[in-house]
């Protein structure tokens, strides 16, 4: 919140995050960080593959890890996999992997191993069903490769950060024997209105992630075409899936379903809100930066009581700035320091006045916060829940504060919210500033609770099983696994 020296932290955290690389049995920095790209076929075969094998191999190498392509499967023991922080499945098709080699890959993802597939992954072994959870959906058909709008849903994900709200591109979209959304985080869609063919009635996942069985996974529906391969966007797009799947960066994989936009990056959306104070924000590619200050951008439309609150938001560097909740209506920006609680952004300060504290109040609990926390740069996001006068912090995912409110005067019952500008020399950006209203009582997935883990996994596997009992009368339709 105030104005502060800098510290050596801020130095640390983006040199620990820079060189993180969780590997399956946690040995992140003892060892050189490795890639495994498999891109066995025992289907339909993409003469895209040896485009797609170069360009992630440029990628590591300019990234700091090494990539190994192979299509034998013999590659598939738990001493050969565990030399991999994560396992690129690169427009397989078919069934690749036999019983012993299919155990060996289970052991590695509940090992924490990372998984990150391409396009034909979805068209690669429909009988093994902890890969169909692993991978989220299985392909059933496909219309002819032509143009569409790619709706970003998660401006934050490092796989989809760097990409405009609707990224507009050709490939070969595939349709899903079922909608994951319930099952996985979903990073992107398809607008099925922009092309011809798409067949899952206006809700097309295409890109995702999720967490499954102990490992990371991400999926692209993108990359059957050549051209793909040098496309700087979706090379990106490729890159921070694996800089993900291989812990080298962090981010909310929970499901995510029913919240409504506060922001959704448009100058319309900004119809609700009012500046408090002096400074300003900035709008420029759906982003709202910080600038000036002491003042605070707040949504005057509505109050809220129980909700869930989610947006992103990246740090330049040692800047400040923070997200206020449970203050009255007010044009006065310290009416929100003194009636309400500011969850904190700030790279380097005291540990209750630094990232993910309810400033002056209560410190983050510090190890979590480090572990999910990415550098200034990179993007991060909240979740702030509010019910009764408990107030709860997720940073990419992983709950860091729960805190209570005493005090009558700042009660968290009926309040608004605000994001700060907190002075000439701080500069703290803004997106996708979305909240879900909560009944009495009512909680949310993502608790990250096993027992809950357990019970979406048991929803996949019968998803996949139900999947299965339609596969040989789908693998029959005349376009397929292409």
């Amino acid at each position: 919140m105030r104005r502060r020296t800098f510290l050596a932290a801020a130095t640390a955290t983006a040199a620990l995050f820079t060189g993180a690389a969780s590997g399956p049995a946690g040995a992140a920095g003892t060892r050189e960080s490795r890639v495994l790209v498999f891109s066995k076929t025992a289907g339909f075969r993409h003469d895209s593959i040896p485009d797609g094998i170069a360009a992630l191999k440029e990628l590591g190498q300019a990234n700091g890890f090494t990539v190994d392509a192979t299509e034998d499967a013999g590659a598939f023991t738990t001493a050969g996999l565990s030399r991999y922080d994560a396992v690129v499945f690169l427009s397989t098709t078919g069934d690749v992997l036999d019983a012993t080699q299919q155990a060996a890959f289970e052991s590695y993802i509940e090992h924490g191993g990372g998984y990150v597939g391409v396009h034909a992954a979805a068209d690669t072994e429909y009988d093994w069903p902890f890969y169909g959870g692993v991978v989220g959906a299985y392909f059933q058909n496909h219309p002819a490769i032509q143009p569409a709008a790619v709706d970003v849903e998660d401006r934050a994900h490092p796989a989809t950060s760097h990409l405009p709200a609707v990224w507009n591109r050709t490939d070969e979209w595939y349709n899903y024997r079922a909608n994951p959304r319930q099952d996985v985080h979903v990073l992107a869609s398809l607008d099925e209105s922009s092309y011809t063919g798409g067949t899952m009635n206006g809700d097309h996942p295409i890109a995702w992630c999720h967490e499954y069985g102990g490992g990371r996974a991400f999926y692209t529906g993108g990359g059957h075409t050549k051209e793909s391969y040098a496309d700087p966007a979706f090379r990106q797009h490729l890159l921070g899936g694996i800089q993900w799947a291989r812990g080298a960066a962090q981010a909310d994989s929970r499901p995510e379903d029913g919240y409504s936009p506060l922001f959704d990056g448009t100058q319309e959306s900004l119809a609700g809100w009012k500046q408090a104070g002096p400074g300003s924000f900035t709008l420029d590619d759906g982003t709202l930066t910080s600038s000036g200050g002491m003042g605070m951008l707040w949504y005057a439309d509505m109050a809220f009581g129980a909700y869930s609150l989610k947006l992103g938001w990246k740090m330049a560097g040692d800047d400040n700035s923070g997200v206020f909740v449970g203050f009255p209506p007010s044009d006065d920006p310290w009416s929100a320091v003194d009636n309400g609680y500011e969850i904190q952004i700030d790279a380097t300060d005291a540990p209750e006045k630094t990232t993910g504290s309810v400033y002056s109040s209560q410190s983050a609990d510090l190890k979590k916060r480090d572990r999910a926390l990415n550098p200034p740069g990179q993007w991060n996001t909240y979740e702030i829940r509010v019910q009764g006068e408990r107030l709860r912090v997720w940073l990419n995912g992983v709950k860091i504060n729960d805190f209570t409110n005493t005090d009558p005067a700042r009660s968290l019952k009926d309040g608004h919210i605000g994001i700060q500008n907190h002075g000439a020399e701080d500069q703290v950006s803004f997106r996708n500033i979305r909240i879900k209203e909560l009944g009495a009582g009512e909680e949310l997935q993502g608790e990250q609770v096993r027992g809950e883990q357990l019970r979406g996994e048991q929803r996949r596997g019968e998803r996949v099983r139900s999947e299965q009992a339609q596969g040989e009368q789908l693998r029959e339709l005349p376009v397929k696994g292409d």
